[in-house]
């Protein structure tokens, strides 16, 4: 089961190209395997209750570790404010009228930085505006010339 995607990323679709949007997806996911979102009730799942103990790198599982290496490695690549306004979207469903009067950012600056922060990860994350390919390479062939396929038939 997929994710949705944030209310501040889906009132922006048209605003945020199709690719902004993939990337704002793969984030979230990472996220949720990263098992970083807030639990608002108790949850009796065994590998949550024994984390409280204080050894919860040691007991977490091996993708939500590797979504964890992914993330610090995105946090690192990513312009600060960026990132924060990254996470804070899509990890604490924060809404960007919010993230801009926490920031002391003037009115649709939160638009931007989004859209920016989504093109860089989108970049990161290996995808563009346009599918693009190798150029045409050279035509091969087994044969140095292409063979006719019927014969010359002679007529009167």
């Amino acid at each position: 089961m997929a994710t949705p995607l944030p209310d501040a990323v889906r009132r922006l679709d048209g605003f945020l190209a199709p690719h902004h949007i993939e990337a704002a997806s793969r984030l979230l996911n990472l996220f949720e395997r990263a098992s970083l979102r807030q639990r608002v009730t108790m949850s009796y799942d065994p590998g949550r209750v024994g984390a409280a103990r204080g050894n919860a790198q040691g007991e977490l599982a091996d993708s939500a570790a590797d979504a964890r290496r992914r993330l610090a490695g995105l946090a690192s690549r990513l312009p600060a404010d960026c990132w924060g306004l990254l996470a804070d979207i899509c990890l604490y469903d924060k809404g960007l009228q919010q993230i801009e009067a926490e920031r002391g950012w003037p009115r649709r600056a939160a638009k931007l930085v989004l859209r920016i922060g989504l093109e860089q990860s989108a970049m990161l994350f290996g995808l563009a505006p346009a599918a693009a390919g190798r150029e045409r390479g050279a035509v091969q062939s087994w044969l140095p010339e292409r063979v006719p396929m019927f014969a010359a038939t002679e007529q009167n």
